[in-house]
């Protein structure tokens, strides 16, 4: 046997995934963007959070599309904060949507404004998947994707995720699950607005574990809610206390 056949070889999708880091690392912040709870952050699979575990699958076809799916990745992923909803700011780095790269998410939520973000975990030419970090509402991932299936094309966002910790578990069954869906079908609704087509959204969504992780309420340290609800009221307080001496 030739010596090198016993070496580990290299899978052909290997530059497609991002390379495993023990925390996240925010090299730059994006004009505009509010940098709490991401630098320093472990990311969280589905299998690490608090609450049920929930699988939701959002598609949109295009009828008779010209377009190719790499083409509506591609674009996808070079204008991806523009396809979410206003309350929604996503500040991808300036390499874009790369395996490795962090965006950062400042979002308008019943509690206020919330500061977080995502690492994007893998990336090809049809799909691209984002993973969460400590203290995301969410721990697991949500994958983005365009397929052809006959003369058409399925836009598909899927998640596979579930509620951090006891906070974020109790909102997701008052109302954060709903305002969830509500984007995703935002998102391919305007996707499929830029390439000129209507598009009716479905979803379909299975809970894959109903069970509590009780071992994992510890979550609770790093909720992005609270930390910048505490980052925004001290701000406010210093910024009162400068005002008062001058």
């Amino acid at each position: 046997m030739n010596p090198s056949d016993q070496q580990p070889r290299t899978p052909r999708d290997a530059e497609n995934w991002a390379k495993s880091v023990d925390r996240l690392n925010v090299t730059g912040t994006p004009t505009g963007a509010l940098h709490l709870n991401v630098q320093g952050r472990q990311t969280l699979s589905p299998l690490k959070g608090f609450g049920q575990l929930w699988q939701k699958t959002f598609q949109a076809t295009l009828v008779g599309s010209n377009h190719t799916p790499a083409e509506i990745v591609r674009v996808w992923k070079e204008r991806f904060p523009e396809f979410q909803p206003p309350e929604n700011r996503f500040f991808p780095s300036v390499t874009g949507v790369k395996p490795g790269e962090v965006v950062l998410i400042n979002a308008s939520t019943p509690g206020g404004i919330m500061s977080t973000g995502v690492m994007v975990m893998y990336s090809d030419e049809d799909s691209f998947t984002l993973i969460t970090p400590q203290g995301h509402p969410e721990s697991g991932w949500v994958t983005f994707s365009a397929s052809q299936v006959d003369q058409n094309i399925v836009l598909q966002v899927q998640t596979l995720a579930r509620a951090s910790d006891p906070l974020y578990e109790v909102a997701f069954r008052l109302i954060a699950s709903g305002m969830q869906d509500r984007i995703w079908q935002h998102v391919l609704t305007a996707l499929a607005a830029h390439f000129g087509a209507p598009a009716v959204v479905t979803l379909t969504k299975q809970c894959v574990d109903p069970r509590l992780q009780w071992s994992e309420v510890g979550n609770i340290r790093h909720n992005a809610q609270l930390h910048t609800l505490i980052y925004t009221i001290s701000s406010r307080l210093r910024k009162l206390v400068r005002g008062n001496a001058t």
